[in-house]
């Protein structure tokens, strides 16, 4: 009889744990939190810590903002070498300390030592204020979004506990594109307000590079414009991410193959690749082989009007790089002022 008991209540607990196991294995995923709601939450957790903190200005004003480069050796050249601390504003904080805050300048004229923000919208259409901190512009090239750009970087959390770094110049895509990965959205955006370094110094001796006058910044990311409700190694869910970083090179990008470099083919010059499709197939043209749909790749349009026709490099294709320049973007076989790339009348003729 006991045992006739027992041997109900342990089929009726299989019975209750298998069907809450059942119910856990199809449980559907849980949603994610509405953008604007977690935005809202983002911005305050941003901005307390932008007026409850302070970072070590005053170490980089006793220095020359900018190193002497007409000089050899190179010289100025303490702050090419500063990194940024933040520290917390406390009772001990020496009066008239600045928060980061209180740096607030958003006039383009200011070019260090300054917070700006920019207003910047996400695919689904919601526009987030990013705040960035300017410790110098820099002076080298300006940063496209569909360059690579070369950066030393320390990304931490509102708390300060660091989630990644490269202190060794690291590069990456800005945009994340098919197979290429690229930054988020919030960092590759806080990078393109700054500038390359203009030059290197090698210590011979030992190998050691010293780049001067790169743009040194930082920039504080909503978890919308980061990785949102993603967790990603110790950056919990729905996490604003801050950057320290240092902008040392760009280099181009080709992402469709077509010898041009990407960046070249944002033809307005707005600064988003995304929107130049010439051809109307829905192709952005720095993902197009082929930008005016004419049939003939772009890499194959770099020809110039005494070439047509001609196998000049002796490979059976006379279509193919005929003026052996590699540059698709100074022909213009029937002088209309669009390259022939561009140029769905301009169909190479093949012998």
């Amino acid at each position: 009889m006991k045992l006739s008991k027992i041997t109900i209540l342990g089929l009726v607990l299989f019975t209750f744990f298998t069907a809450c196991k059942k119910d856990d294995d199809t449980a559907e995923p849980i949603p994610d939190r509405d953008r604007s709601e977690v935005y809202a939450e983002d911005l305050v957790e941003i901005e307390n810590f932008l007026e409850t903190h302070y970072y070590n200005y005053e170490e980089f004003q006793n220095n020359s903002t900018y190193s002497d480069t007409s000089t050899s050796p190179v010289s100025n050249t303490e702050n090419d070498t500063f990194e940024i601390e933040y520290f917390e504003i406390t009772d001990t904080t020496p009066p008239g300390t600045l928060s980061l805050m209180d740096m607030l300048n958003n006039d383009p004229s200011v070019t260090s030592n300054v917070l700006k923000f920019k207003m910047v919208t996400d695919n689904q259409g919601i526009e987030y204020k990013l705040y960035y901190l300017v410790v110098r512009e820099g002076l080298g090239s300006a940063l496209h979004q569909l360059d690579r750009a070369i950066v030393s970087y320390k990304g931490i959390l509102s708390d300060e506990t660091s989630f990644d770094s490269s202190p060794l110049p690291f590069s990456f895509n800005l945009t994340a594109l098919g197979a290429a990965p690229g930054v988020v959205p919030g960092f590759r955006e806080g990078l393109i307000s700054f500038k390359t370094a203009e030059t290197f110094t090698e210590d011979t001796s030992d190998g050691t590079v010293v780049y001067h006058n790169h743009g040194i910044g930082a920039v504080f990311i909503p978890s919308g414009l980061g990785y949102f409700s993603a967790p990603v190694g110790n950056i919990p869910p729905y996490s604003p991410i801050f950057f320290n970083f240092n902008l040392i090179d760009r280099n181009d990008t080709d992402y469709d193959v077509d010898n041009i470099p990407s960046h070249l083919e944002d033809l307005n010059g707005n600064g988003n690749g995304f929107d130049e499709d010439t051809d109307g197939d829905n192709l952005s043209n720095f993902f197009d082989n082929d930008d005016d749909g004419d049939g003939v790749l772009t890499r194959d349009e770099d020809l110039e009007d005494t070439d047509l026709n001609v196998d000049s490099d002796g490979d059976g294709d006379p279509t193919n790089d005929r003026n052996g320049d590699g540059n698709p973007l100074n022909d213009d076989t029937d002088g209309d002022g669009i390259p022939n790339y561009l140029d769905a009348d301009t169909v190479i003729s093949r012998l």
